[in-house]
C-alpha cells in the first residue's frame, strides 16, 4: 500500500466516523453501532427499506442531493 493509499484509506475512514458523530451515536456501544451496520447491510439496494433509510439520511444531510459514495 502507497503513502497516497493509506491517506486515502485515513480520510475514508474519518469521514465514516464523521457519519457516526452526525447521528448522535458518538458516546453508542461499540457492540451496538456494528449491530446496526449488520442489520442495515441485510437491506437490499433499492429495497423499499433501504429507500426510506437512505432518504432519511439524506434529510439529515439538510438536501436531497445525492450522497457522494
Amino acid at each position: 500500500m502507497t503513502s497516497e493509499d493509506r491517506r486515502k484509506d485515513a480520510r475514508e475512514k474519518i469521514a465514516l466516523g464523521g457519519l457516526i458523530v452526525k447521528a448522535g451515536l458518538r458516546g453508542a456501544n461499540k457492540a451496538f453501532l456494528l449491530g446496526v451496520l449488520l442489520e442495515a447491510s441485510t437491506h437490499a439496494p433499492g429495497s423499499t427499506e433501504h429507500l426510506r433509510l437512505e432518504a432519511k439520511g439524506k434529510t439529515a444531510f439538510g438536501d436531497n442531493q445525492e450522497i457522494k459514495k
